[in-house]
């Protein structure tokens, strides 16, 4: 006699999604009713761009290269600055965990009926969306100083889904170091080294011209060859290796942040 097994219930099988999509809301209604927390995300990178386009884009821009002067140096450093759009982004999203981690928000999130891993995925699809903003922004502003690409629409499409690549594995790592942080402040702390690494790398200025042993780091830290497909894919100019180094290091990061974050939040939602 056979034995029949009823099947899942509608509702049970789209929990996920729809408590997904609940967390979702409910950070991008965050982020709407906390907009100086987006204008600060924003701000960083572009008065950085003013900083090195009017101030030192003259004479580093000479140093290119064939020279060039301020003109050629917009070109050279909208690419790092657009990464470092993404790394503020992501040290937003690190105090938003915090925040949700030691404000007792899990805690009442425990005694909810809802699935777990959406609470994770709510802050990681806004973290995405929030990028997203704050690039066309600071693209915007990058095109209005001098910024020149001139790669095709083929390029500009490349260009936006590498750095969904990135974006989706920095908020990841992100996430795993909003949680492992004690406080608030914590938090706002640890993500720093993602914005300091460009200046460390290709991005302000070519590796060649750095003292031996940190031209070693500079070419092999992950930054430097997101930096140069970034700046391969708007110029359309050559990637070589770089683009497989960097989708590479993308990948070991977001593997990285994503088992870092599910082993601690698993812990947390236990307690």
């Amino acid at each position: 006699m056979s034995t029949l097994t009823a099947p899942a219930p509608t509702g049970l099988k789209f929990q996920p999604l729809r408590d997904s999509a609940t967390m979702l809301r409910r950070n991008l209604k965050h982020m709407l009713r906390y907009p100086s927390m987006t204008l600060m995300l924003v701000g960083m990178p572009v008065v950085f761009l003013l900083l090195f386009v009017y101030v030192f884009g003259g004479t580093m821009g000479a140093g290119l290269g064939g020279g060039g002067g301020r003109e050629a140096y917009v070109n050279y450093v909208a690419p790092a600055i657009i990464l470092m759009t993404v790394t503020a982004t992501v040290q937003g999203t690190a105090i938003s965990v915090a925040m949700d981690m030691t404000e007792g928000v899990i805690a009442r999130f425990r005694t909810m009926h809802i699935a777990r891993v959406s609470v994770l995925t709510g802050h990681v699809l806004g973290s995405v969306i929030q990028a997203a903003f704050t690039l066309a922004i600071v693209i915007g502003v990058a095109l209005l100083v001098g910024f020149r690409p001139s790669a095709g629409l083929g390029g500009w499409l490349a260009t936006a889904g590498f750095l969904l690549v990135v974006t989706f594995a920095l908020v990841w790592l992100s996430v795993a170091l909003g949680q492992v942080s004690k406080s608030v402040e914590t938090a706002s702390n640890l993500p720093m080294p993602l914005i300091l690494l460009p200046f460390l790398g290709s991005g302000f200025v070519p590796t060649d011209s750095m003292p031996a042993g940190l031209r070693w780091f500079a070419e092999y830290q992950p930054f430097t060859p997101i930096i140069e497909t970034l700046r391969g894919l708007l110029m359309d100019k050559p990637l070589g290796s770089n683009l497989w180094f960097a989708l590479g290091w993308c990948a070991v990061i977001a593997l990285g942040g994503y088992l870092w974050s599910k082993r601690l939040f698993n812990r947390e939602y236990a307690h």
